[in-house]
């Protein structure tokens, strides 16, 4: 069951760790179109209603797909005021159950309510209501249930070597 875990554990670390890789790349994307924007809108007086949506899109994609990364490293938002002088077992029982009680039932509502606003955005063939936006919308909307699963998977890695370093393992999936 341990190499189970260990395995299961690296190959959680190894995906999101690829996927934001991936997305880190989209930033520079972002950069560069919301400089493409500014310029044709203030030297040329010309704007674009799907570059302007394209740069939202970029912007959440960014974010939804990069945030299972983002709690691989322990970067997330959080209070720190008491954390931070926890000692690592402290901390391994604030991840553990933080992340049974908070996590992962956050992420259970929001691909489950994410479903069938994914499903209906397709049925629809939803597009932009703005002439000139971009259409599938529904891309956007099934990126929601990716990042969310990520992140879930993520939550799942953490609780594994949360729980390890509570029984001894030193934070190490055996």
């Amino acid at each position: 069951m341990v190499k189970f875990l260990n395995r299961y554990v690296r190959f959680v670390d190894q995906l999101n760790e690829y996927v934001g890789i991936s997305v880190s790349f989209l930033t520079s994307a972002l950069v560069l179109l919301i400089c493409y924007d500014v310029i044709t809108r203030y030297l040329f007086s010309v704007t674009h209603v799907a570059i302007f949506e394209l740069e939202w899109h970029i912007f959440a994609l960014i974010f939804i797909l990069g945030a299972a990364y983002t709690l691989k490293h322990d970067k997330h938002v959080r209070v720190d005021i008491f954390y931070s002088r926890f000692s690592e077992k402290g901390k391994a029982l604030v991840n553990l159950f933080g992340t049974i009680f908070f996590l992962v039932p956050f992420c259970l509502v929001v691909i489950n309510g994410g479903i069938p606003y994914l499903e209906t955005s397709l049925k629809l063939s939803e597009g932009s209501n703005d002439p000139g936006g971009l259409p599938a919308r529904y891309i956007i909307k099934g990126s929601i249930i990716v990042g969310f699963s990520l992140l879930l998977l993520q939550g799942t890695s953490l609780i594994i070597t949360s729980f390890f370093k509570l029984t001894g393992k030193n934070g190490q999936v055996a």
